[in-house]
């Protein structure tokens, strides 16, 4: 307040009253300027090529921003137009078709899964566990499947970014193990999202990518969402994306992937595409506030909510705890007593883009942020240490959004 002499005692307490209201007011407007602190603090001590969040508050973007480059050796800037890669995100849309099938009696999440991929009884399983894995047990990790879908390439520059085939992951399903007896444990599983793209083909005769645009994109107004290589009225939104990494002499450069790239047979577990505007369509239909003509016949609500049911607890390193599993979805309990609420989220880390969306049910607000940039994984001790203070950061930023969101 101004050293002004003249104003009286009870002017003061006028305006302090005022600024109290006002505060009280717009609790919201303050949250999102905290989390602009947040992002701002995170691109930059990340080295972030290009990035950009959205606050969704009831299906409307109360706020967003934009940071970087789309693509430096284009120059081109990011902006409200930008499409960045999803990643695993992208999971949540094959469980939510696996619950369509669920809600229309096309199949039980109870149902064992080679039921529908016979192929898999050639995984190797102690006291033939693999006849006891589930869709449930897909859908919340419990299945005790590897993590990575192809770890077998060494990185060379003519190996393909996936496999490209079902041909390829079902001869190598012989070299494969479960790790535990279904339902025992967690253990995130990429392939087990290959397979439950399997069981939408073998019941509906749609190829996976056509079954989601028929029965959630369309529906949601998703025109700007795709799989894999961009169409051709998309491709100049496109980021580029970039791993940060040390070179030989311990120096950071930063390595640019190939604009363009498909997933292969991958796709049901990484392999979308679109602007925040887009995915936040998807993220207000989570919410139950896409008011998009069709969007309440994707999925009923009661079904949603049964995907945010905790399944098992996720005490692994590198987790935010405490956290739990629900039906593919993340779940963060935050605060005490009454204060307490659970938080919906799910992250894509792929091809050098990074992405994440939280979501508090109670309220209907969420933010969805996107980089197209991260720090890779080294071996050496200082590349080790790169990335764990990354994780680190990325960590924070989780926090902090749902700290925004409350």
């Amino acid at each position: 307040m101004p050293h002004n002499v003249s104003l009286l005692g009870t002017t003061r307490v006028a305006l302090w009253l005022f600024v109290i209201v006002a505060a009280a007011a717009f609790p919201l407007a303050a949250q999102q300027s905290s989390f602009a602190t947040a992002f701002r603090e995170f691109v930059q001590a990340d080295q972030t090529v290009g990035a950009s969040y959205v606050v969704l508050d009831q299906g409307r973007i109360t706020d967003s921003e934009t940071y970087g480059m789309a693509d430096t050796a284009m120059k081109q800037p990011v902006d409200k137009n930008t499409v960045f890669h999803w990643g695993s995100i992208t999971k949540t849309l094959t469980a939510v078709a696996i619950m369509q099938l669920r809600d229309r009696g096309k199949l039980s999440l109870d149902d064992p899964i080679l039921k529908y991929v016979p192929e898999l009884a050639r995984v190797h399983s102690e006291d033939n566990g693999i006849s006891r894995v589930t869709i449930r047990h897909l859908l919340s990790h419990t299945a005790g499947f590897q993590g990575p879908t192809w770890p077998y390439k060494q990185g060379k520059a003519w190996e393909p970014f996936e496999p490209t085939e079902w041909s390829q992951l079902v001869a190598m399903m012989p070299y494969q193990e479960l790790a535990f007896a279904p339902g025992a444990k967690f253990q995130y599983s990429n392939p087990g999202f290959i397979y439950l793209a399997r069981v939408i083909e073998a019941i509906t005769g749609d190829p996976y990518q056509v079954y989601v645009q028929k029965n959630i994109l369309t529906p949601l107004g998703m025109t700007h969402t795709f799989y894999n290589v961009s169409p051709y009225h998309l491709a100049a939104d496109r980021a580029d994306s970039y791993e940060i990494v040390l070179d030989e002499k311990g120096h950071e450069i930063v390595r640019p992937y190939p604009r363009e790239f498909d997933t292969g047979t991958t796709t049901p577990n990484g392999g979308l595409n679109a602007p925040l505007e887009d995915l936040a369509k998807w993220i207000s239909f989570l919410a139950g506030t896409n008011s998009t003509p069709g969007a309440s016949a994707v999925l009923d609500r009661k079904s949603i909510e049964e995907m945010w049911q905790p399944v098992i607890p996720i005490t692994e390193e590198g987790w935010a705890q405490p956290v739990s599993v629900g039906l593919s979805f993340f779940l963060y309990p935050r605060g005490t007593g009454d204060r307490t609420m659970t938080f919906v989220s799910h992250s894509g880390h792929q091809a050098g883009f990074m992405a994440l969306f939280v979501l508090n049910p109670k309220n209907g607000r969420a933010i969805i942020i996107a980089a197209n940039s991260v720090h890779g994984w080294g071996e050496s001790p200082p590349a080790k240490k790169l990335f764990e203070e990354a994780s680190q950061r990325f960590q924070t930023l989780l926090e902090r959004a749902m700290e925004a969101i409350r």
